[in-house]
């Protein structure tokens, strides 16, 4: 039985028997778009989900026709109209609260595949960016939107796209705003795979990884989060304190009988 949870009337959180966790953008009528609400229950999702027991992997998508349509116009005159956002405060470890709502995904300890279609502009480009991976529908339309608005990203697109889009492409995309198909984003480095039908795919593999030794995921996880900070030696020493760990534990033993006794394997929780 799929168990769910609800932050607000913005964001559906479901879990399925297996592990894997459903976060699903559900203000539809407004093409999902970022209101003070809707950051309200990502981040609130996004707590829910770093300590739930039996985790395995998260499908991150949008009811409706699109991802995201990104900020809220409401919300953008509200800024304008001279609310001071505490955006220089870390509230949230090294980011503040806009910043957590997409870095949130990447710092979680399992897998997220980010499922795109319609539009995901602006922010919600960026919380996409969160994703370990993106399946994105080749008739999305995607666009780093902020420089329409006389603003730049700043919900961590500048970090979460490193390694994935090239320097200058996201140089050009920014200084101009333009839309690019969920096909161009393959190219570009914003999707990992494209597919007609992104959520089902997600899901998919969602449940491929959530048949993995959970340690090993986590562990593989983990290594990616550090490579692109730490120095070689570094890394290298990181590979071998994970490995250290995962050799001879009791889920990396079930791996090697489950395969060698052709069954589904049984993992417990890290």
């Amino acid at each position: 039985m799929n168990h769910e949870f609800a932050a607000n009337d913005r964001v559906a959180l479901t879990i399925e028997e297996d592990g894997v966790a459903r976060a699903t953008l559900t203000r539809g009528d407004k093409l999902n778009a970022l209101d003070p609400a809707m950051f309200e229950a990502l981040l609130a999702t996004g707590r829910a989900l770093f300590d739930m027991p039996g985790l395995r992997c998260v499908v991150l998508s949008g009811e409706g026709k699109a991802f995201s349509a990104g900020l809220d116009l409401a919300t953008f005159e509200t800024i304008l109209g001279g609310d001071a956002l505490p955006l220089a405060q870390r509230t949230h470890g090294n980011a503040n609260g806009f910043q957590q709502a997409a870095l949130q995904w990447r710092k979680l300890p399992v897998p997220v595949i980010a499922a795109v279609h319609g539009v995901c502009f602006g922010g919600a480009l960026q919380i996409a960016g969160g994703a370990d991976v993106r399946i994105v529908a080749p008739d999305a339309r995607l666009a780093v939107m902020e420089m329409k608005w006389g603003i730049v990203p700043d919900m961590g697109g500048f970090a979460l796209w490193r390694g994935c889009v090239r320097d200058d492409v996201l140089r050009e995309l920014t200084y101009t705003n333009r839309e690019f198909s969920g096909e161009e984003a393959l190219a570009l480095g914003f999707a990992t795979l494209v597919d007609a039908d992104p959520l089902a795919r997600a899901l998919a593999i969602a449940r491929d990884i959530a048949r993995r030794s959970p340690t090993a995921i986590r562990a593989a996880k983990s290594l990616f989060n550090r490579r692109a900070d730490l120095p070689l030696d570094d890394i290298l020493a990181a590979e071998s304190f994970e490995q250290a760990r995962l050799l001879g534990s009791r889920n990396q033993l079930e791996a090697v009988m489950s395969q060698a006794e052709k069954r589904a394997a049984v993992f417990v929780d890290p």
